[in-house]
């Protein structure tokens, strides 16, 4: 990529349209209100992941009107990148999160926000969602943590889903007082384990109303996470994308 024609490099282009259509995903499956949540997805340029860019959606806009048009261009330090149509708006008040995630993890592909019911209900008790559903060991492998409280604005939520997932088999954290934020290979992978730990959040919520939960041994969880992760699927590439 160079930097007069970064909006017309079709990874760029790509990474715009998957984006703008990921958010959809976020609205049809309830978790997230009115212009609330966000997708990001990284833009790999080669072999420095330093060097690398990230696609997020513009602040208060309706998901009603994300397009691929309007989806911002940032570099890894949360910056806009100038040169397109909707380079003049803001972007989400989220994104220092994802710039600082997208530079401490450079594994991570994707990163999803929402306010999704139940999984913000166990942010608001501080209380992490134990492993009590085969589903849970299989996406997260063991319970999805809960991380710091975190002020909005600046880089301190970022720094709170770092400290909290690096190392960790989830890739989701309730960021407490929050909610949650989910990291991905890709932005799709991101967006499936946000649909997941609502589910999770939820099923695991019922379930407690019910009667005492009943936890799923350690070696059990373990054998799990590495089928689903490692054989689950058609192919490699497949398992790369936990789809």
């Amino acid at each position: 990529m160079t930097p007069t024609n970064l909006y017309d490099d079709p990874a760029v282009v790509r990474a715009r349209a998957e984006v703008a259509a990921l958010h959809a995903e976020l609205v049809r499956y309830g978790l997230v209100v009115w212009t609330g949540g966000n997708v990001s997805g990284r833009v790999r340029t080669g072999g420095d992941p330093s060097a690398d860019l990230f696609v997020i959606k513009p602040s208060g806009v309706s998901y009603d009107d994300l397009a691929p048009e309007n989806m911002i261009l940032c570099d890894l330090d949360g910056n806009v990148v100038p040169g397109s149509a909707g380079s003049e708006r803001s972007p989400s008040s989220d994104t220092a999160a994802h710039a600082y995630v997208y530079r401490n993890m450079p594994e991570v592909g994707g990163v999803v926000h929402t306010h999704s019911t139940y999984a913000v209900a166990w942010a608001a008790r501080g209380e992490e969602i134990p492993c009590v559903i085969t589903a849970m060991a299989d996406e997260f492998g063991g319970p999805i943590p809960v991380g710091p409280f975190a002020i909005i604005g600046d880089d301190s939520i970022g720094r709170g889903i770092v400290d909290t997932l690096r190392g960790h088999r989830s890739r989701a954290v309730l960021m407490r007082n929050h909610g949650p934020f989910t990291i991905g290979v890709s932005a799709k992978d991101a967006v499936k384990a946000a649909v997941m730990v609502e589910d999770a959040a939820r099923t695991v919520h019922i379930a407690r109303q019910g009667g005492e939960l009943v936890p799923i041994p350690q070696e059990s969880i373990d054998r799990l996470f590495q089928r689903y992760q490692n054989v689950y699927g058609q192919s490699t590439d497949a398992r790369r994308s936990r789809s």
